[in-house]
Order: structure tokens, then C-alpha cells, then sequence
């Protein structure tokens, strides 16, 4: 069966599934195998240490597939910030048409410098408010990211089952829904909300292709739905990452009064993390992880994982919604 959507029709993708990007996993290697699958691949920016290095990897995911891929650039506060401008004009010559975005408001001229060129921008927001301000900026497509995600969740602390109906009532472009997805009960879930796809993170990490050590997508497979932690609470700019050692001690160690971001820099450094998805220890540092670990048990292709959605979902809507209806 064939899910069709405004998502699949503006994306030119055979699925209503879109590969998140993720920062030292959104390589060409995983980017290519979830096109290829009949989904949207996404290359992270962010993982390249240039602009140079980041129109080489666009060259080299072209080589592993014919079909749309994305590319992400998410804007972050840093006091000596990435070529941002430098990305999207690689990307503006690289011929893509699709960019991911996320971020602070900055993110609005790189989509004034993007959308001319016909790239239609997806924007990742944690809040309806925050939609429909990327709405009346000119954004095409609205990740609404619910609180059961990875990564930032934004302060609200809002779960996709009320978050996505909630903007859905309210935003006019396509919607794709994020945070907690990782089977077709989900995908079946998230269009009877309103959105008409959904995003995945956490669930390709474990898959095949992506480039990380098994360790660490056996750790996705061990936890379960409890194997998360929010750290950065107190600073108000909480994330959501995977439970081991490290994560709980920065826990702990920022429910101190007085806790500074300074009393855990040193075990929530973007190096520690890159080197531990590389190298397998599972207690080197920090990795992002949802909520949907507790759907994870196994690592497939993303072939594999895709196919399974999709004939999970047509499970769901001809075998037993069909039945109810009597």
C-alpha cells in the first residue's frame, strides 16, 4: 500500500518518512541507504569541519543515490559560530532542493539566501507558537518535534499526542511529526493527528548503515522507554539523551544549587561523544537518544526498517482500524 501526502508529493519520496539530521551520524552512508529505502535521507552540516568538506559529502551521497536527500544546518549560539552562510551556498551549488533547518531566528536568512534557488526549507519546532512563525516566514514544511524526542525538546514539555493535533489545528503547510517514531503504528498515529509523515532519529541509529560502533545501537536496542535522561534542566535548555554513567552524573551534578553549565563542560563535550559513537564505550560521554528506544529491538537495514513501517501501517489501517469500524 501506498501512503501519499502533501510530504511525499512537495519531497518527491515514495514514503512519508524523513531521516532527521543528526550530528556524527548524518553521513552519506546513512543519508543514502533511507533514500534509496523510498524515504528522505539527510546529511548534517554540522559533521563537516568546512564548507569544503561538506560539498564533498553531498558529491559522495549523489555517488550512493539517485534519489532526493536533504541536507540539515542547524544554528546554534557559539561565540565563534560555523560558515553558516558558507553551507547553504554549498548547498545552493550543490543543486539540492531540500534543507532541514533548526535553531535560533538567524536560521531566517539562510532560507532568504536558500529559497530562491527553489529549495523548499523543512523547520524543526518544539512549539505551535514556533511554527507558525516559521509558517509566516516562508518555511514549506513544519517538524513538530514533541517532547519524547532526542535532542532539545524545547522548555515546554509537551508530548507529541498533544503537540501535533495542537499545531495541526492551527499551521496551513505540510507537517511531518517527530519525537517518539519508529514503527507503522506510529506512522498510522501521526496522520490521525494531523501531520502527514513523521521523522525519525533515534530508530535509524539503529540501523545497518549507520555509521556508528554496534555498541552503541546495542545500547538503543537494551534501553527501554525509561533509558533517557533530561540534563540541562536547570539551565534552560534541556536535552534529551541516552541514560548510561555520564549522563547520569551530569544529572546529578547539576541538581547541586547553584550548578553551573561549567560543573559537567568536561563530560558533555562534542569530542567525547563523537569519539565514544566511534570507538563502542558506551561510557566515554554523552549520545542522544529518544524515548522510542523502547520500540527498538532489533538493527535492521534501513531497507528493512522501512518496508516494515509501511506494511505495519497498512496492517493497521486495513486489518484493524477497518475491523472496528464494523
Amino acid at each position: 500500500m501506498a501512503i501519499k501526502t502533501r510530504i511525499t508529493e512537495m519531497l518527491e519520496i515514495e514514503h512519508p518518512i524523513v531521516q532527521g539530521g543528526m550530528q556524527n551520524v548524518g553521513y552519506a552512508e546513512l543519508a543514502s541507504a533511507v533514500s534509496n529505502a523510498g524515504g528522505l535521507g539527510t546529511i548534517t552540516a554540522l559533521t563537516q569541519p568546512n564548507v569544503t568538506a561538506l560539498r564533498d559529502e553531498i558529491e559522495r551521497c549523489r555517488s550512493m543515490t539517485d534519489k532526493p536527500f536533504a541536507v540539515n544546518i542547524t544554528v546554534l549560539p557559539a561565540v565563534t559560530p560555523p560558515d553558516y552562510k558558507g553551507f547553504a551556498q554549498a548547498v545552493i551549488d550543490a543543486g539540492i532542493k531540500i534543507v532541514e533547518t533548526a535553531g535560533t531566528a538567524e536560521v531566517r536568512e539562510l532560507w532568504e539566501m536558500m529559497k530562491p534557488h527553489g529549495i523548499k526549507i523543512l523547520h524543526k519546532c518544539t512549539a505551535v507558537r514556533h511554527a507558525l512563525s516559521a509558517e509566516r516566514h516562508g518555511c514549506d514544511v513544519i517538524s513538530i518535534d514533541g517532547f519524547e524526542c532526542a535532542g532539545h525538546p524545547g522548555e515546554d514539555d509537551i508530548p507529541g499526542l498533544i503537540l501535533i493535533p495542537a499545531a495541526a489545528d492551527k499551521v496551513k503547510i505540510p507537517m511531518v511529526a517527530s519525537g517518539g517514531f519508529g514503527d507503522g503504528r506510529g506512522l498510522v498515529a501521526a496522520l490521525a493527528l494531523g501531520a502527514e509523515g513523521i521523522n525519525m532519529g533515534t530508530r535509524f541509529c539503529a540501523t545497518q548503515e549507520a555509521p556508528i560502533h554496534p555498541n552503541i545501537k546495542q545500547k538503543y536496542v537494551e534501553n527501554d522507554e525509561r533509558g533517557t535522561n533530561l540534563i540541562f534542566r536547570n539551565l534552560h535548555n534541556t536535552a534529551r539523551v541516552g541514560k548510561n554513567g555520564v549522563s547520569d552524573e551530569v544529572v546529578r551534578r547539576l541538581r547541586e544549587p547553584g550548578a553551573k553549565f561549567e560543573d559537567v563542560a568536561e563530560l558533555v563535550r562534542g569530542y567525547k561523544g563523537a569519539e565514544m559513537l566511534k570507538t563502542g564505550d558506551t561510557e566515554h560521554g554523552i549520545f542522544w537518544a529518544g524515548m522510542i528506544q523502547g520500540l527498538i529491538h532489533d538493527v535492521p537495514t534501513c531497507q528493512e526498517l522501512i518496508d516494515r513501517i509501511m506494511h505495519e501501517a497498512e496492517d493497521v489501517i486495513r486489518g484493524r482500524l477497518s475491523v472496528m469500524l464494523g
